[in-house]
């Protein structure tokens, strides 16, 4: 029933309109926070709006208009600094984003976590982990992939009661929780384990989609510009780090409207440069498939974004001071000499509460990030110390 079931529900709000030349809608200040334009509830202007590829302005009114490349798009905003609300939305013949309007501050904090391989072993510990959120006290909580136990090999029943359980327990935090994907997002990919059709409406991304939103999208906070990216592709039947062209002519339209000198923060799952990466092995494996992947010519491997350059063209010489990720499940940070940038992979939030990582005893935790005008003034690591 449930296949079924996710399968009509996916078409029927994404494939079941005729198809559209443009996307018009509304950004809005919901005063009352019904979730209704009422009178006094005016539009807000300067928000940027995106179907993924193209982005446009709110006029002074609030309203907006995109041009429309498929019936399965998602409409997302930028969400301005000051404002909350939900960022997207399935397209339809008219969209409406009301925000809510809250005091805001240069000075904020926020998590960063990863891995948090959601199945019902890891209950507790995701109860662990919003218990400690609440104590400290944060603003907001970004997730760098890998949310589910797994997607890759297993059935449509399967992923699909992954993804409602990770649904149900974001529902439970007080504050917003931005996520991304991880390659263990990516539905029945690996055909050969989950017996998947490369044909199937969900496959690849469109789960990761349908459950939880566009894959990647930005949002504004106390003055930073923050940047969700999807750091994990495909080829037949496995992934691998990188950026798509689509995911690229995107950012490249979503800075044109950010101040270049807001700082920059980029969140996504398989990191752009890792010390770990040192740890890596270059043998095939029989399970978990080849190491070593050719894209465009040029052989990399499959856990570092093969082509992070093309992103650093783009954020050209803005203010760059933080790439998060994770993959790896082991906290460490990087710099390179000239660089500016602080490239940190958090540990994960799943299970084993500490492990042998290369002769280096790892923890499962967190790490808190303090921000004051723009600058990343603290942060620490913080383990989650929940025995198995």
């Amino acid at each position: 029933m449930l296949k079924f079931l996710s399968v009509l529900l996916f078409l029927f709000a994404f494939c079941a309109q005729a198809q559209r030349l443009e996307v018009r809608g509304i950004v809005y200040e919901d005063l009352n926070k019904n979730g209704i334009q009422e009178p006094g509830e005016l539009g807000i202007p300067n928000v940027v709006v995106s179907n993924q590829i193209n982005t446009a302005l709110t006029n002074q009114n609030g309203l907006f208009k995109l041009p429309s490349h498929s019936d399965q798009e998602i409409i997302f905003i930028s969400q301005p600094t000051g404002y909350s609300g939900n960022y997207f939305q399935p397209t339809s013949d008219h969209l409406q984003f009301p925000l809510i309007k809250h005091s805001s501050s240069s000075s904020f904090s926020f998590i960063h976590a990863s891995d948090t391989h959601i199945d019902s072993l890891n209950l507790p510990r995701m109860n662990r982990f919003r218990e400690m959120v609440d104590s400290i006290g944060v603003n907001f909580v970004i997730i760098t992939g890998d949310l589910i136990r797994d997607a890759l090999r297993v059935s449509e029943i399967t992923a699909a009661n992954y993804y409602l359980m990770y649904q149900a327990e974001m529902s439970k935090f007080n504050i917003p929780v931005y996520s991304v994907p991880g390659n263990h997002e990516l539905f029945g990919i690996e055909r050969g384990k989950s017996m998947v059709s490369d044909q199937h409406p969900l496959y690849g991304k469109k789960m990761f989609q349908y459950f939880l939103g566009p894959n990647y999208y930005s949002f504004n906070y106390g003055g930073m510009h923050f940047i969700a990216l999807d750091g994990v592709n495909y080829q037949d039947q496995w992934y691998y780090g990188g950026i798509d062209d689509d995911q690229l002519t995107w950012l490249g339209q979503d800075l044109k409207h950010v101040s270049e000198k807001t700082p920059i923060i980029t969140f996504n799952h398989i990191p752009f440069v890792s010390a770990g990466f040192t740890f890596q092995s270059f043998e095939p494996q029989d399970f978990y498939g080849p190491q070593l992947m050719t894209h465009q010519d040029k052989l990399a491997h499959r856990h570092i974004v093969y082509n992070f350059d093309e992103v650093q063209q783009l954020l050209d010489d803005r203010p760059y001071p933080l790439a998060l990720s994770g993959h790896y499940h082991a906290a460490q940070e990087n710099t390179i000499q000239g660089s500016a940038t602080l490239f940190a992979q958090t540990a994960a939030i799943t299970r084993p509460d500490s492990f042998d990582y290369n002769g280096f005893k790892m923890r499962s935790g967190f790490t808190l990030y303090q921000v004051n005008n723009g600058i990343i003034v603290h942060h620490a690591f913080v383990p989650l110390n929940l025995p198995d």
